[in-house]
């Protein structure tokens, strides 16, 4: 059954009056979906992917990374993914780039947007980064700097944003501090990183409320306590506009054990189509997408949109 042919419930006050009007998908699954995978993907597979996401109208397709592949084997074939790369008009394919030595990969490979991957608590930035908290501005600064000289675009990513495995809870004005260090070093959007997924609705309000500057925040969350949806809708609801998801649920961190899947794109587009927010995708041709990437993976998709669109 097609995701047009269920209908949905009629509702007296428009829910559309309470979110955007618009909400911009940013596709994670190449990169933050993939990453975590035991076995290799083949390259032919993450292009297919990229290409049918692509077709489903997805703009945003965070492509790959350029961390050293010992770190990240998943994403060793960062150069071959984007020499291979059939980059659609008007398709934006930003990477991950951790350091200097990662911006020169880049710049190599002709991308035109990066993403640095900051921490909001000296726990994460130790293991992920073998960093302090300040000293990982240090090594973000000649990245950044060089990024917008080469005309780059540069987001910045905070993991840890609600909560840290090895610290417990944290603070909101610890993220505040972390999220305008990287906005006065140049970074265009941050994206709030609830790695664990032990965030809740009033946890992200509380974040999300010390933010001067909310058209210029992203939310990332995963879905570890089935919290991902709620709280991406609260986002919405408190002014943000562009959400990070992965397709048919992928997705983990390698530096954080107890991280799993990201929200699924398919699941956050049937929100959205229910609220009468517009985004651009179409669902059943990101629902057979997920399906097909399932497949090749060996294991059904988590998310529930794919499995009651596909199944």
């Amino acid at each position: 059954m097609g995701a047009r042919e269920v209908g949905l419930p009629t509702r007296s006050v428009p829910l559309e009056s309470y979110y955007p009007q618009r909400v911009t998908i940013w596709e994670v699954g190449a990169r933050d979906g993939l990453q975590n995978e035991k076995s290799i993907v083949p390259v032919a597979t993450k292009l297919e992917f990229l290409g049918r996401l692509a077709d489903a109208g997805l703009t945003t397709l965070e492509a790959t990374s350029f961390v050293h592949p010992k770190w990240v084997p998943q994403l060793a074939d960062a150069e071959e993914l984007l020499a291979g790369l059939d980059r659609r008009p008007g398709v934006d394919y930003p990477v991950l780039v951790p350091n200097e030595r990662g911006l020169e990969r880049a710049l190599d490979s002709g991308v035109g947007h990066i993403a640095i991957f900051a921490s909001a608590t000296e726990s994460f930035a130790k293991r992920n980064l073998n960093r302090t908290l300040d000293e990982q501005f240090e090594m973000f600064e000649p990245v950044v700097t060089r990024a917008l000289a080469e005309g780059l675009r540069v987001r910045g990513y905070i993991s840890m944003c609600f909560g840290d495995q090895w610290e417990g809870d944290v603070e909101p004005e610890q993220v505040h501090r972390v999220g305008e260090r990287l906005l006065n070093m140049g970074c265009w959007q941050i994206s709030l990183g609830d790695t664990i997924g032990v965030a809740t609705p009033g946890l992200v309000e509380d974040v999300i409320a010390g933010f001067d500057e909310i058209d210029r925040l992203a939310v990332h969350f995963h879905d570890t306590y089935g919290q991902a949806l709620a709280n991406t809708l609260t986002a919405l609801r408190c002014g943000v506009s562009t959400v990070d998801s992965s397709a048919g649920g992928l997705g983990g961190c390698p530096y954080a054990e107890s991280a799993t899947g990201n929200l699924a794109t398919e699941d956050l587009v049937w929100a959205l189509d229910g609220m009468g927010v517009e985004h651009g995708v179409d669902l059943d041709a990101l629902a057979r997408t997920s399906a097909w990437m399932a497949q090749q993976l060996g294991r059904p998709s988590p998310s529930r949109v794919v499995q009651a669109l596909t199944g």
